[in-house]
């Protein structure tokens, strides 16, 4: 007979939950692809306006451009000139690798490539040498020849900055070329859904792995979701000290991953009046994304190995080799999972009364979405059956009881099949 383990308690509040909701915030601001070019280019020009008034303090250090303002001059507009132009090939590079990850890959691992931060520094040494450039040209006086007044120091910026944009720009085409290498795509997913894996262990280990008892609650309110959207992460931290202010239980209604329409019941608030006020302190903690992400949602990392596997697979592609790289990621992720036993999402307050109820994924789901498309596209190639039977009796051998039924079921299907 398996050991169940008790409910815990939620742990006391701890500066922990603090410090990961500051990273995710910074995580959030910082993840667009635009962010790092805007502070690449604030930051030149801001330079560009104050070095030229360093030459008055400076003086004429030796190593400093010596020339006329002339010569300047064409310094900066030739910098000025080559870096945009250069700043076009860079861009129009990354956007046919955009193109060439979304058809031979999938589409969903186009945010891995944006979330570069290689290509986002590159194209932000770039365009910062092309505007300190321009910033700096304003303050050449025009005088001729003559070298008075001429920003020294500010002008010999700009050669370092050149020299960084073309340091950065060799390292570009070496990060370049292996970041669309096959096996470098799988691994990042893969590395990606692993640290996912690792980060919600916590979590888990407050989640108990039989349901205690519900009480009974007087009441029950419905809040409406008010934009639609994927669940992308819940605050389930927030939402049971919300939970615990005014003696309610919550119950979310959608897991993690899933879509849900505007309008869509998004949360059941057990021993409440109806209040339109709910609707807003749910949504608050219940984050709907346009798309999905690896903030919370370690099914998207399976989804997206996955349909690397099952455009390998097509007749267009026909690359069984590369869907035998994704199923071994697949492989790695399960068998850290197949050790642990199933969780249910109830959380406890400090006195341990269940507070919020979260539809958690099992591990049964989770080989389904892993294997079964995998198996269906594959069933007439020679090495897919053989891989997936190879992991299941894998997982077989390193799986807890309480898994292995589903496992040999999965397994037997697979051998049938194949």
């Amino acid at each position: 007979m398996t050991a169940t383990r008790p409910p815990t308690p939620a742990p006391a509040p701890t500066a922990r939950p603090q410090v990961d909701r500051v990273r995710r915030r910074l995580r959030l601001m910082l993840g667009p692809f635009w962010v790092v070019p805007a502070i690449w280019s604030s930051g030149s020009v801001v330079i560009g306006l104050l070095l030229p008034q360093l030459d008055e303090v400076l003086g004429s250090p030796p190593l400093l451009f010596n020339g006329s303002a002339d010569s300047a001059r064409s310094v900066l507009s030739t910098t000025a000139g080559a870096m945009i132009s250069v700043t076009g090939l860079v861009f129009s590079i990354t956007i046919v690798v955009l193109q060439l990850a979304s058809s031979q890959f999938s589409p969903r691992v186009i945010a891995t490539f944006l979330e570069d931060r290689v290509t986002q520094h590159t194209l932000g040494v770039f365009v910062a040498s092309f505007l300190y450039s321009l910033t700096v040209l304003r303050a050449i006086p025009d005088i001729g020849s003559t070298d008075e007044g001429v920003p020294e120091f500010a002008v010999t910026m700009s050669f370092l900055l050149v020299l960084a944009a073309v340091a950065m720009f060799l390292a570009f085409i070496q990060h370049i070329t292996q970041s669309i290498a096959v096996s470098t795509v799988i691994r990042r997913v893969g590395t990606q859904t692993r640290a996912l894996l690792e980060r919600s262990r916590e979590r888990r280990t407050t989640l108990p792995s039989v349901a205690p008892p519900l009480p009974a609650l007087d009441g029950q309110t419905v809040t409406i979701a008010s934009r639609s959207g994927y669940v992308d992460s819940i605050d389930s931290g927030v939402l049971c000290r919300t939970a615990t202010t005014h003696e309610v239980r919550i119950e979310i209604l959608h897991p993690l991953g899933c879509f849900g329409p505007v309008g869509a019941t998004l949360a059941l608030v057990h021993g409440a009046r109806a209040d339109p006020a709910w609707d807003d302190r749910v949504s608050a903690c219940v984050r709907l994304g346009a798309d999905r992400s690896m903030e919370q949602d370690l099914t998207f990392g399976f989804r997206r190995l996955v349909d690397i596997a099952e455009r390998a697979l097509s007749p267009g592609v026909n690359d069984p080799t590369t869907a035998v790289q994704a199923i071994d990621e697949l492989h790695d992720i399960l068998r850290r999972m197949v050790r642990e036993t199933t969780v249910v999402g109830v959380h406890l307050d400090s006195d341990g009364n269940p507070r919020v109820l979260t539809q958690e994924w099992t591990f049964a789901q989770y080989l389904d979405l892993a294997v079964d498309e995998i198996a269906h596209w594959g069933a007439d190639s020679i090495q897919i059956p053989r891989r997936l039977t190879e992991m299941l009796t894998d997982l077989e051998a390193a799986s807890v009881p309480e898994h292995l039924d589903v496992i040999r079921s999965k397994l037997a299907h697979i051998q049938v099949t194949g």
